[in-house]
């Protein structure tokens, strides 16, 4: 009988002498025939002579062989479905005796489903407002404004500044920065302050320096709340004429009849985002209230397959900003402690929803699965059947089939909310 503590496994396997005989004998006779011991020609050694010259050999391939076959029919047979390899030990190898060793590792966690139809939950469905349409517009206006270059003279608010700019002083982890033409609203609410307060009074072929602080929820990650110095050249001065509001606009903007039509795709547009947005916070709340349901020991292995993978995601993204990740210095107690939690409920959302969609007999296509496969090879900028093959090494087309089917088990979850 196994020893359980939570999702830890402990096998005791013993394979009986005659067993482990029979397979040190194959591997004699294996061996037997390609040794080359003096006086003998090979194969015709006596089995007692390779026993001897090849024991530590003949010991390692039997228990090569011997172990993982024994210990999984042992697990097959007990029904256990392990998270990782097993870790072998207290291995006792005597000739003439049994073969003896211990097993540890982790398995899945079986628990009951709590009820998960009908949960309640807030969701109010979202609308598309005349403002918002309005706004989309105006973003319209502005991707088809006419700049028209004008006289040089002092720059006012107002003003479309025409600039040269380089980064002369960057913080650790931006690279520099160089722009050959940059177009500068002056005072516009997209035009950061030290930007018009150092350009506002210069003319064409003028040059500033000035230092500029940028927010922290600034729209670029890797410059939030970093300062950088900036030298400044003003090549010219533009204005610009937005287009009315009208069907020749939409016309311009797409396939378009006419502005009622342009009209009514923006407000599909942000209707079909908004829904988007709304739908996820409800079906992450739906999540939270099942996890909180549910009291299960999850395996020490996949908390720490989560937490690297939070941190791998971290690295990434301070690479994209400029960051060497290579250089970055790492407290892994620290990132234990403060992933840990967060990691925990992640997998036991997972496995909660893995459960959901076996019993509503929620499968992923082969089609779902492929379409998967194409916007990784387009992500990564490989062929499809290349991307495939890779994807077939790493073992990473079945964490897309449970990828595929916990959205679909939470997009079940959604549909059988009892919304208010």
């Amino acid at each position: 009988m196994p020893l359980i503590a939570g999702c830890k496994h402990q096998l005791q396997v013993t394979i009986p002498p005659e067993t482990v005989e029979e397979e040190t004998e194959r591997v004699v006779n294996q061996i037997r025939t390609r040794a080359r011991i003096p006086g003998f020609r090979p194969g015709k050694a006596p089995a007692s002579m390779v026993r001897l010259r090849f024991a530590d050999e003949i010991r390692q391939e039997v228990l090569k062989t011997l172990i993982p076959r024994h210990l999984y029919q042992q697990i097959q047979a007990e029904g256990l479905l392990p998270v990782a390899a097993p870790d072998v030990s207290d291995v006792l190898y005597e000739p003439g005796e049994p073969l003896r060793f211990r097993a540890e590792f982790e398995v899945f966690p079986e628990f009951d489903l709590q009820p998960y139809r009908d949960l309640p939950v807030d969701y109010n469905a979202p609308e598309a407002t005349e403002e918002e349409v309005a706004a989309q517009l105006e973003q319209v206006r502005e991707q088809h404004a006419v700049y028209r270059n004008l006289d040089p003279r002092p720059l006012t608010d107002g003003d479309i500044a025409v600039i040269r700019l380089q980064s002369t002083a960057t913080p650790p982890g931006v690279a520099p920065i160089r722009q050959e033409e940059l177009n500068v609203e002056l005072g516009s609410k997209d035009t950061l302050m030290e930007f018009t307060a150092s350009l506002r009074g210069l003319s064409p072929g003028e040059q500033t320096k000035t230092e500029v602080h940028y927010p922290d929820d600034y729209g670029q990650p890797r410059l939030a709340g970093k300062s950088v110095i900036y030298q400044i050249e003003v090549l010219g001065l533009r204005s610009k004429e937005l287009p009315e509001i009208n069907d020749e606009l939409a016309k311009d903007a797409g396939d378009y009849r006419g502005l009622e039509e342009l009209r009514t795709r923006l407000r599909a547009e942000i209707l079909e985002h908004k829904r988007h947005e709304a739908q996820l916070q409800t079906k992450a709340k739906l999540l939270d209230a099942l996890v909180d349901a549910h009291d299960f020991p999850v395996p020490e292995k996949l908390v720490e397959r989560q937490i690297s993978t939070h941190v791998e995601r971290g690295l990434q993204a301070l690479a994209e900003q400029g960051v060497d990740p290579s250089k970055v210095r790492l407290d892994w107690q620290k990132i234990q402690q403060s992933q840990e939690p967060r990691s925990i409920r992640e997998i036991k959302g997972g496995l909660i929803l893995e459960k959901i969609a076996e019993v509503e007999h929620i499968r992923a296509s082969q089609e779902e699965i492929d379409r998967q496969v194409q916007i990784h090879a387009r992500q990564t900028g490989q062929p499809v059947a290349a991307a495939r093959e890779k994807l077939v090494k790493a073992g990473a087309l079945d964490r897309i089939r449970v990828q595929i089917c916990q959205d679909k088990a939470l997009q079940f979850l959604f549909e059988h909310a009892r919304k208010g």
